[in-house]
């Protein structure tokens, strides 16, 4: 299908099978689990180096950048939406991470996260992956949703490049999410279970953050930097602390530095 005949798909639409194509990449990386029994430490802090760099670029370039461009096409201070939706996002994620119980990974379950509950080992680390792809389900949904103001600042390619970035970096969350309950003596079908249920919030994530955009148009240079705002939070608070947790800080900082490049050419030739 070419680019044209998918500008005729209404965006909630385009919205949905976005998150169901990196929900799925979620699912592939889960699905290793069949493959190998253990994870291997040094590989896992490397791709969660590199998921990092691919949501640092795309805060940027996929959200942030077309959020000011956006914003000056509006008439806005480029500065207000950039700064307030930023803001929001930051605080949504700082408030879902304060009170939605989770567990990271390697961590004992005495270091849960959240409101105390009595749940499984296995349901706090879900919804620790769980808050990591929101922010992502949601810049999918906004990055759809824009496409119908007709705005020079968000193009289809561009919300397809972020979609293939945000499904690349999904791969290793996947097998992060797998391999380690795998090694924990859960079943390959159970890990893979687990590990692919993690990614299952972002088609619904996108198809809530594509509909609040497309009926009410100007939120969407704030939506834009609210999500930019949610990711980043992430990156911060989960993905390069897990990353460096371990003697291989600086393999993991390299897969940072591949993942940014990767995003940044992304954008630069397709978007």
């Amino acid at each position: 299908m070419s680019i044209d005949q998918l500008t005729t798909i209404h965006p909630v639409i385009l919205a949905l099978c976005a998150g169901i194509f990196t929900w799925s990449i979620t699912a592939l990386g889960a699905a290793v689990v069949f493959l190998a029994k253990e994870v291997n430490k040094k590989f896992l802090h490397t791709m969660l180096g590199f998921a990092a760099g691919i949501m640092v670029a795309a805060s940027f370039w996929s959200l942030s950048a077309p959020c000011i461009k956006m914003s000056r096409e509006m008439g806005l201070p480029p500065w207000l939406p950039a700064c307030v939706g930023f803001l929001s996002g930051c605080f949504f994620l700082r408030m879902a991470d304060k009170f939605i119980p989770h567990l990271h990974l390697d961590q004992p379950i005495d270091h849960a996260e959240g409101i105390k509950t009595n749940w499984k080992r296995t349901t706090l680390l879900i919804f620790a992956v769980t808050l990591h792809n929101i922010p992502e389900g949601l810049a999918l949904g906004v990055a759809f949703g824009a496409i119908a103001a007709n705005m020079d600042a968000v193009n289809l390619v561009a919300a397809i490049t972020l979609t293939i970035g945000i499904g690349i970096q999904n791969f290793p969350e996947g097998m992060a999410i797998s391999l380690p309950l795998r090694a924990c003596g859960f079943s390959k079908v159970k890990s893979f279970f687990v590990g692919q249920l993690s990614g299952i919030v972002e088609p619904i994530a996108a198809v809530i953050g594509a509909m609040i955009v497309f009926f009410v148009q100007p939120l969407l240079p704030y939506a834009l930097a609210f999500a930019a705002g949610a990711m980043l939070f992430v990156v911060v608070e989960e993905l390069i602390p897990e990353s460096q947790s371990e003697e291989h800080g600086d393999i993991a900082t390299l897969g940072f530095i591949i993942g940014f490049t990767l995003m940044m050419f992304l954008e630069i030739t397709l978007g």
